[in-house]
């Protein structure tokens, strides 16, 4: 037995207690912690998503008759549209399979 066994083993038998200090060691499972990371890229990705559109809805309204810039804001947009509905499957797909596991 190697000493970083034993250092393994040590640390795998030691106990964590709160004492009456109160301290609260959270206890969340793997698949806790990695959908609540996921709900946060999904959030975060939405969020970028509304903010293009709004700002390419203010490009589109303020290109006046510039048509590089309608078909960009154009482009923008549906881009941004097809993101969000990519992020919205993913998102129903991951909870899907998270209650199922």
């Amino acid at each position: 037995m190697s000493i970083f066994d034993k250092i393994f083993i040590f640390f795998a038998q030691t106990k964590i207690s709160t004492g009456s200090g109160g301290v609260n060691i959270p206890t969340r499972s793997a698949a806790q912690v990695l959908e609540d990371s996921l709900n946060l890229v999904y959030f975060v990705a939405g969020i970028t998503a509304v903010i293009a559109i709004i700002i390419a809805g203010y490009t589109f309204t303020t290109a006046v008759y510039d048509p590089v810039k309608i078909t960009q804001a154009k482009n923008t947009i549906l881009y941004a549209v097809i993101g969000l509905i990519v992020v919205v499957i993913a998102f129903f797909i991951t909870q899907f399979v998270m209650k199922n596991l």
